[in-house]
């Protein structure tokens, strides 16, 4: 039986660090990118092809697959640590939501009540 150079990343690992494993061993044989130009411009065909499949939404779980890898690509290409990146973004999303609900409760509304547009203004301001 042959061996591939993929088979000995776990597939037991949380699906974040398992991308960047197969993509920092496929980098040590060659194939990497160039450029960080060049994943955006890879991130970029992802995201058209996650928008013409968001009608067959049994397509959409792959695409936006594809997507994510890629911008896990860009990341480790980068040195950027994924794991700490998303939960920067997790926090940051918590701070401004915990906003747009602290300000409403000062203003005697519940988020259940609260329009969209109402939100999204708040969103701003918490930026």
């Amino acid at each position: 039986m042959t061996n591939n150079v993929t088979d000995n990343i776990s597939n037991d690992l949380p699906a974040i660090y398992r991308a960047e494993k197969l993509q920092q061993n496929a980098a040590q044989y060659g194939f990497d990118w160039v450029e960080s130009s060049d994943i955006v411009k890879k991130i970029e065909e992802e995201l058209y092809e996650v928008i013409d499949v968001l009608h067959d939404k049994s397509k959409l779980s792959e695409e936006l697959g594809d997507l994510i890898f890629s911008c896990i690509n860009l990341a480790r290409y980068n040195h950027i640590d994924t794991e700490l990146a998303l939960q920067n973004a997790n926090n940051k999303f918590v701070k401004r939501f915990n906003y747009i609900e602290d300000t409403l409760r000062k203003n005697g509304k519940s988020l259940k009540k609260a329009t969209l547009e109402e939100m999204d203004e708040l969103w701003d301001e918490a930026k």
